[in-house]
């Protein structure tokens, strides 16, 4: 079974709805043992597509 690599998680949770947050998005990546985590996601331009999607995926969020 294929697991997903740190950066192509980040944008499944983002997406999904499950994270309302890159902290979130961290967490749960932390939570599931993915590795270098603070690394994958330091950069603004990451933080800034991930938190784009949590808005998008939330409940009555943009589309």
């Amino acid at each position: 079974m294929h697991r997903p690599k740190t950066i192509e998680r980040a944008y499944q949770l983002a997406r999904s709805g499950s994270c309302a947050s890159v902290q979130d998005i961290r967490q749960q990546l932390i939570r599931e043992h993915h590795e270098a985590v603070e690394a994958h996601l330091r950069g603004p331009t990451i933080g800034h597509h991930l938190k784009e999607l949590c808005e998008r995926a939330a409940p009555g969020g943009a589309k």
